[in-house]
């Protein structure tokens, strides 16, 4: 059939207003996204073709509560392979893995990768200035050296227990692990514009992302303290070659914590080359064991605040051993302490005398105390690895469990929880949650960002009765078993302990944990120390081994936080053979006979000078010396002692 050409000019006008719609259709939409989609189109394919170079930010540093750096980060870069550009796989792999140190076949299979950027990691990572030097010098094509850090411990193995290791990213044990997030800050890096294949694109400029900082983290602990004590764990565990010990610093006020340490320890910059048991367990929180006679203080406070004693007026008959149960629980001194009064028996640390105490609570009353203190829980320190510590079940506690309970014996503690329930019992009565960190600063403005406040968990002893637990523990050192933790001048409160191990599920015989724990000064205490030590060589009593290493702490860290002498002091109750302390009198002015009538064998004398009279004397009077001391005379006229006078004035 024959089309007319009306038809024909009618389809061509059709199909011409078609391809004039679609065009213009086309052009709006190429004005759309050339006018409004442009810049953000632009960006995606920037994005598409930009290629980043990572550049670490810079770890927080971690300083003790008085700023002194305990970590921080030294420059220390790495080596990033671009695969794309490597233009010789084969010979980069040789001449690099020469300067690294690392198998070549390895390092191939690295830069050969189809990836933008590859890591060459671990022998690549953290290297030192001379060796990235060695890398650049190289001018290996598709070789970069990247900017990193490498965290630094200045103190060696100070406070390695609290501060943990990092791994290469990431903080892996310690503070270090557990304020990750803060620490680590935010990278920045070095970007560029690159092809599909990772060539550099012609006349593309670099851009550059500054990394942000981790916060400063102001730690607890102090500087000081710390020192003091890892240097007596130190001279300890050379003495008794004992298999482990222990110490911690407390604030019984506010639960900071102010040192922490273990011995043997580790070094956090070279933990590789310990055994990892050292760096991957922290012993103050988490070994578990029986505490022995320091779990008695918990005893002690509950029967007080229930008023089921009289410390002072009401008297104990100890035979040496009493009958619970069908057992016979043994007091440790042979044939007990016989008639005394409940602070004497707190003084003797004496078993029957607290197995009466836990009987008269009851089994319910006392496990409610022994609960509230924080015991069978985690304190909810700041540090990973804390242990729950273990409590008989109410419904499996009979007679026996109870009267063995009362005294520190089928209870297994951690020495945080030990430390944390002591503090409580003699701070007034509140039970603190231990921490570690104390203030978060922004490293560019020196601004506190945080401050950790004191948090309290819970009361569960009075004012009151914090004060006769203060007040018994005060005698313990001053006339009981602590009296080896005894500081002339200063009012030390404490306790032993002495505990059997528990081997193959067997109490031994020949290995116990001894320990003691000691606060100062006893009428307000500032700072209380617990130390436990695992199997000493020798004789295993805490009042001989522990408490004497609580004593060198506490005395420097009282004297360093500048806790004023005190002359208000229950007299120490001496023992044979020790040595007591005595205040040097006054001899100046005396005559040389006048002094030998009245000295009383209490001092040697030595004197320098000619003349009857002393002008001059070393130690001064009023200083506190052994007795037996040598007192210096010197001497002279009358006259020289107005001379001595006026020049002193």
């Amino acid at each position: 059939m024959k089309v007319s050409s009306v038809t024909v000019r009618r389809r061509l006008f059709a199909a011409l207003v078609l391809i004039v719609v679609a065009f213009a259709a086309l052009v709006v939409r190429l004005g759309y996204v050339q006018l409004a989609e442009g810049k953000e189109l632009s960006a995606k394919a920037e994005d598409s073709w930009r290629r980043e170079i990572p550049f670490a930010a810079k770890r927080g540093e971690i300083t003790d509560r008085n700023g002194v750096k305990l970590a921080y980060n030294v420059s220390s870069p790495s080596i990033m392979a671009l695969p794309a550009q490597v233009k010789d796989a084969p010979g980069t792999a040789e001449k690099l893995a020469a300067v690294l140190g690392m198998d070549k076949n390895k390092l191939l299979t690295m830069i050969t990768k189809r990836q933008m950027i590859v890591k060459i990691q671990p022998e690549g990572r953290k290297l030192t200035t001379e060796k990235a030097a060695e890398v650049r010098k190289l001018a290996l094509p598709g070789i970069v050296v990247a900017e990193d850090n490498k965290r630094y411990y200045p103190f060696g193995n100070l406070a390695a227990s609290v501060l943990g290791i990092t791994g290469i990213d990431k903080g892996l044990t310690g503070v270090e692990a557990s304020y990750n997030n803060l620490l680590s800050g935010i990278n920045g890096s070095i970007s560029f514009l690159s092809d599909a294949r990772g060539t550099t694109m012609p006349g593309s400029s670099d851009k550059y992302r500054q990394p942000k900082d981790g916060l400063t983290m102001e730690l607890t602990i102090d500087k000081q303290i710390q020192t003091i004590m890892e240097r007596e764990l130190d001279q300890a565990m050379e003495k008794y070659q004992a298999d482990q010990m222990l110490a911690i610093a407390m604030d019984p006020n506010t639960g900071e914590v102010l040192g922490m340490a273990s011995r043997p320890t580790f070094e956090p910059g070279n933990y590789n080359a310990f055994p990892s048991e050292l760096y991957n367990r922290n012993l103050p929180i988490w070994m578990t064991y029986e505490p022995g006679s320091t779990f008695k203080i918990i005893t002690l406070a509950a029967a007080l605040e229930e008023g089921k004693v009289n410390l002072k007026n009401e008297r104990f008959f100890d035979p040496g051993a009493i009958e619970v149960g069908g057992a016979r629980l043994r007091c440790w001194k042979k044939g007990g302490h016989g008639s005394q009064t409940f602070l004497e028996v707190v003084q003797n640390s004496c078993n029957p005398g607290f197995v009466t105490l836990g009987q008269r609570l009851g089994k319910e009353k006392l496990f409610q105390y022994i609960k509230n203190f924080g015991f069978g829980t985690k304190t909810g320190i700041d540090i990973g690895g804390e242990e729950n510590g273990i409590l008989f079940k109410l419904n499996r506690v009979g007679p026996v469990e109870l009267a063995t309970t009362a005294f520190g014996q089928g209870v297994s503690v951690t020495p945080i929880q030990q430390i944390a329930a002591v503090s409580a019992a003699i701070n007034g009565g509140t039970l603190y949650k231990p921490h570690v960190a104390k203030a978060w600063i922004n490293p560019e403005t020196g601004e506190t960002v945080k401050t950790v406040e004191p948090e309290a968990v819970r009361n569960v002893i009075s004012e009151n009765t914090s004060g006769q637990v203060r007040e018994a523990l005060e005698s313990v050192v001053a006339q009981g078993t602590g009296g080896n933790a005894f500081i002339d001048g200063y009012r030390v409160g404490g306790k032993t302990g002495t505990a059997q191990k528990v081997i193959n599920g067997r109490y031994s015989s020949s290995e116990h944990i001894v320990s003691f724990i000691g606060f100062a000064p006893a009428d307000n205490p500032k700072i209380v120390i617990y130390v436990a030590v695992d199997n000493p060589q020798g004789i295993q009593f805490g009042g001989v081994v522990a408490a004497p290493i609580v004593r060198n702490m506490m005395d420097d860290a009282l004297q360093y936080m500048g806790v004023p002498r005190s002359k208000e002091q229950i007299g120490k109750k001496y023992k044979l053979g020790e040595t007591p302390v005595v205040t040097v009198p006054n001899l100046v002015g005396k005559t040389v006979s006048d002094i030998y009538e009245d000295m009383n064998m209490n001092f040697n004398l030595t004197s320098a000078g000619t003349g009857n009279t002393v002008i001059r004397q070393a130690p001064a009077a009023g200083e506190r010396v052994d007795k037996g001391s040598t007192i210096r005379i010197y001497l002279g006229s009358e006259a020289d002692l107005g001379d001595a006078d006026s020049h002193r004035h």
